[in-house]
């Protein structure tokens, strides 16, 4: 049974910058779509940046696009988010999902909290 972990998260000022981390153990994350969502308080689920398997071609949203990099280690297994110019709308829940290529497997992590003060 598979499973990730997210770290990273945070309280920071506008403008400034995390790493979140995920961590996946029981899969390989080279055989998934790697993805993170964020939700925040009263707003619904969205997408924020997703890394293919295999090639590894990447996708940032629009409405992080120059500010967010996905990125991945598959020595380590783990993929992560650099979050730069942070800014209070970016406060919300990060989750980390695996979606697999050759099956229904998916696995998705508790989350991680950012919050970003004005």
């Amino acid at each position: 049974q598979g499973q990730v972990v997210e770290s990273g998260g945070g309280v920071v000022e506008t403008g400034g910058s995390l790493t979140l981390s995920c961590v996946a153990s029981g899969f390989n994350i080279r055989d998934y779509v790697m993805r993170w969502y964020r939700q925040a308080p009263g707003k619904r689920r969205e997408s924020v940046a997703w890394i293919r398997s295999r090639a590894g071609n990447t996708r940032i949203e629009d409405s992080v696009k120059g500010r967010f990099t996905i990125s991945r280690d598959t020595d380590k297994n783990t993929v992560y988010l650099q979050m730069n110019n942070l800014q209070p709308e970016d406060t919300a829940m990060y989750y980390c999902n695996g979606l697999s290529d050759y099956s229904a497997e998916e696995y998705e992590g508790r989350g991680t909290q950012v919050t970003v003060s004005s």
